[in-house]
C-alpha cells in the first residue's frame, strides 16, 4: 500500500513510520505545520508543532530513507481547532482540542489530501488498536498499554476514516519499548521527552491564553444559594469539577473544599459547591459518531468522559446519529458540557458524542 506517515517530530510517529516501512509499504513522511509563527509553539518536552519538531521529523525520514514534506495546515488549524477552543470556553463549555485536532486535521484534512494524492492510508503514532475481521470490517480498540491509550481522542474519527488508518503502536507493551526500538533503529528522537498539554498555548498558561484572546471579564463566584463568595476575571477560565485556583478566600461552613459546579456565561457567573453536588447519573450528548450498531438499553457498556479517566459502567437509554442519553451505573462526577463521552464494550470503542449536559436524575 501507499502510506502517508504523519511525522510529528516525536518518537512515537517515527517508530510507527519505521514499522510501516518494515511491513513493506510505500511510505512518504509529512510534517503538519500548524502555526504560521511556529517559533511561538512549544519546544522540547512542552508540546509539538515547533520548528525543532519539524527538524526532528526530517531527520527521522532521512534515517528511514523515505521522502519527506511539510504541509502548511496552519489556516485550517486556526479556523477549526483554535477557534473551537475559544468559542467553547467563551460559552461556558470545556472542549478537548486533541479531539478536535484528530477530527478536523489528522483524520479529515490530512486524510482527505492523502486520498486525493493516491495514498491508501494514513499512518500515525497514536496508541490504539485496529482489529480487522475476515469480512474486512474493522473495530477500534484500546491500546495494549493502558497508560498510553489514545482511543478516547480517536473515537471521533468514525468507521470510514478508521478504514483508511494505521496505528502500528497499538500492540506495544510500554513507551519504553518504543524508545528502545527507536534507539535500535538509529532514530535520534529515541530519548526526546514526551509532549504535554496544549500545543498552541506557547507557555503552558491556558488561563493567560484565554484572557489574551477573550479579554478580562470580571464577575462573581457564588454558591448554590446565590451568596457571592468571591470574584473571577473571566468565567471562561473555569471548568466543572475544578477545585484549585478558585481564590474564594474562605472555606465552606462545613470546612470541606468547594468545586466548580457550573459556569453561566450569560450572567458571567461561576457557581461552586460540594463534591457530592458534582455527582451525575445521566449524561446527554449530541454530534454522535458510531462504529457499530447502537447498544440496546439492556446492554452493559462503559463510558469514559476524560482522556485518561476511569471507565464507568453504564447503559445507553437512547442513541442515534443526533442524540445520546446514557444512564451511569457507577460513580461519575465533574462532567462538563463540551467534553467527549466515549462508549466502550470492554476494549472496543462503540461510539462517542459531545456532552450537552450531565444531571442528577
Amino acid at each position: 500500500m501507499r502510506v502517508l506517515a504523519a511525522l510529528s517530530g516525536g518518537v512515537d510517529s517515527a517508530v510507527a513510520a519505521a514499522r510501516a516501512v518494515e511491513a513493506g509499504h510505500d511510505v512518504v513522511g509529512v510534517h503538519m505545520a500548524l502555526s504560521r509563527n511556529r517559533d511561538q509553539f512549544r519546544t522540547g518536552s512542552r508540546g509539538c508543532c515547533s520548528i525543532e519538531d519539524a527538524g526532528d521529523a526530517r531527520r527521522a525520514a532521512d534515517v528511514l530513507g523515505i521522502p519527506y514534506y511539510v504541509w502548511d495546515l496552519s489556516e485550517k488549524f486556526e479556523q477549526t481547532v483554535v477557534a473551537d477552543f475559544l468559542s467553547e470556553y467563551a460559552a461556558g463549555r470545556t472542549p478537548n482540542p486533541c479531539v478536535r485536532c484528530n477530527e478536523h486535521i489528522k483524520f479529515a484534512t490530512l486524510l482527505d489530501k492523502a486520498l486525493a494524492l493516491g495514498f491508501d492510508a494514513v499512518c500515525t503514532g497514536h496508541y490504539a488498536r485496529i482489529v480487522t475481521h475476515e469480512d474486512g470490517s474493522r473495530e477500534l480498540h484500546r491500546a495494549v498499554d493502558a497508560a498510553k491509550d489514545q482511543s478516547y481522542v480517536l473515537a471521533v474519527m468514525g468507521p470510514e476514516r478508521l478504514a483508511r488508518s494505521m496505528f502500528p503502536l497499538g500492540d506495544v507493551a510500554s513507551k519504553d519499548e518504543v524508545r528502545a526500538e527507536a534507539a535500535a533503529r538509529g532514530l535520534s528522537v529515541s530519548s526526546k521527552p514526551d509532549s504535554y498539554d496544549i500545543c498552541f498555548v506557547a507557555d503552558g498558561d491556558m488561563k493567560g491564553f484565554l484572557r489574551e484572546r477573550l479579554g478580562s471579564q470580571p464577575g462573581p463566584i457564588v454558591d448554590t444559594s446565590g451568596e457571592v463568595l468571591g470574584e473571577h476575571d473571566g468565567a471562561y477560565a473555569y471548568t466543572v469539577g475544578q477545585r484549585r485556583g478558585l481564590a474564594i478566600g474562605r472555606p465552606a461552613p462545613d470546612g470541606q473544599p468547594r468545586y466548580v459546579l457550573s459556569i453561566e456565561p450569560v450572567r458571567n457567573t461561576v457557581v461552586v459547591g460540594s463534591r457530592t453536588e458534582l455527582a451525575v447519573d445521566v449524561v446527554e450528548g449530541h454530534e454522535c459518531v458510531w462504529f457499530t450498531q447502537v447498544p440496546a438499553p439492556d446492554d452493559d457498556v462503559e463510558v469514559q468522559v476524560r482522556a485518561h479517566g476511569t471507565p464507568v459502567a453504564a447503559r445507553v437509554e437512547h442513541g442515534d446519529a443526533e442524540r445520546l442519553r446514557v444512564r451511569v451505573r457507577g460513580e461519575l462526577a465533574g462532567v462538563a458540557a463540551g467534553q467527549s463521552i466515549v462508549v466502550y464494550r470492554g476494549s472496543q470503542v462503540l461510539g462517542q458524542a459531545t456532552v450537552a449536559r450531565a444531571v442528577r436524575d
